[in-house]
């Protein structure tokens, strides 16, 4: 038998034309639509499910975005999001030191981890170089990242970027910038096609694209000759 909630079919035959009897039931439809990816339909089923349940579940809920809004930190040697000033990653011991894979954002760290297939550091460069949208290197992590190659731990950078033009313009600054240190640069194998994001990728893909990195070199000197 199908679950029935009054306050959610309720709720929908007045939804049509925006016909609220609450103002605080429409305060919070808005604030969950302002979220990516959530029409008003999803946000009135969500904020009238919350109208359903236990006060308590209510203020944990709140408690928790509250918490993690108010105390979310960024770790101070990769950038990635952290409880506290150095990441679980950076901070676990058994993960390897000299091989750091350079990621545009957090959301590309949590795809990699997915694969099981790594076992280094990472270092989020927080976007990509797009002087369209007005991002150059400076706004990114990228001084950190040289001072991390300098410091001399680090034998391997493998650029994960998504392969689009932006992705390419930042992978080929990063090697030439990098270029003069003692480090290896290698790139993701061409398992993730051209134009897609790496977030995006199966875990089975990206994780071999990872196992098979390249050169980066190598890799867009053949790009550049064909």
């Amino acid at each position: 038998m199908e679950w029935f909630d009054p306050y959610l079919n309720a709720g929908f035959l007045t939804f049509g034309i925006m016909n609220f009897s609450s103002k605080l039931i429409e305060e919070a439809v808005q604030a969950f639509a302002s979220l990516p990816g959530i029409g008003k339909k999803t946000a009135l089923r969500l904020t009238l499910h919350l109208v359903g349940q236990d006060p308590e579940y209510s203020r944990d809920f709140a408690s928790a975005l509250t918490q993690m809004r108010e105390n979310i930190r960024h770790c101070k040697d990769c950038h990635n999001i952290s409880d506290n000033d150095i990441c679980t990653i950076c901070g676990n011991p058994g993960r390897d030191r000299s091989l750091v894979c350079v990621v545009e954002g957090i959301r590309d760290v949590m795809a990699i981890e997915e694969t099981g297939q790594f076992r280094g550091l990472y270092h989020v460069l927080g976007g990509i170089i797009s002087p369209i949208e007005g991002v150059g290197p400076e706004q990114l992590n990228i001084d950190s990242l040289t001072q991390r190659v300098q410091q001399g731990e680090i034998k391997e950078l493998i650029l994960a970027i998504s392969p689009t033009i932006e992705g390419e313009t930042t992978m080929y600054y990063l090697s030439k910038k990098l270029g003069e240190e003692d480090v290896k640069i290698s790139s993701i194998a061409r398992g993730v096609s051209f134009g897609g994001d790496l977030e995006y990728a199966d875990e089975l893909t990206l994780g071999r694209s990872i196992q098979a990195r390249i050169p980066y070199r190598n890799a867009h000197d053949s790009g550049a000759g064909s």
